[in-house]
């Protein structure tokens, strides 16, 4: 059974990606203020890679069922840079739901062990709402 290595390089790649989502929250929460959403965006990608190695991060960007996403997040960070950070936020939050759309179910695992945020997806309202919506399922 293989463990998780938690190397020096990993462990900046997650405080890079935490700042960035940092960033981007304070961007948006100090009316879209575009140098904040910028630097959020660039510490995210910048963390990401080094946590996943940059042969893993450019896979994952150009597989094929990824270039809607992709070219959803890039083109939304141009927005961003070039000054409308509205718009530019909602393409690339469209852009990172389907990049990241395999991930959910794993997610959705992960949350529901959660202790109080558990309980409440427990719930069968909550269960059958997302039971009804569940897809297939990715191999993570």
């Amino acid at each position: 059974m293989m463990s998780f290595e938690m190397n020096d390089r990993k462990k900046i790649g997650l405080g890079l990606t935490s700042f960035g989502v940092l960033f981007s929250i304070l961007g948006i929460i100090f009316f879209f203020d575009k140098g904040l959403i910028a630097m959020g965006n660039i510490l995210f990608v910048s963390g990401m890679t080094l946590t996943i190695g940059l042969k893993s991060s450019v896979q994952f960007f150009m597989r094929p069922s990824n270039f809607k996403g992709t070219i959803s997040f890039g083109a939304g960070f141009f927005l961003v840079i070039i000054g409308w950070p509205i718009i530019g936020m909602l393409v690339e939050t469209y852009g990172v739901f389907v990049l990241f759309s395999g991930f959910w179910p794993t997610l959705a695992v992960f949350v529901k062990k959660v202790p109080v945020i558990g309980w409440v997806f427990q719930q069968p309202y909550v269960r059958s709402l997302f039971e009804s919506r569940r897809g297939k399922r990715m191999p993570v």
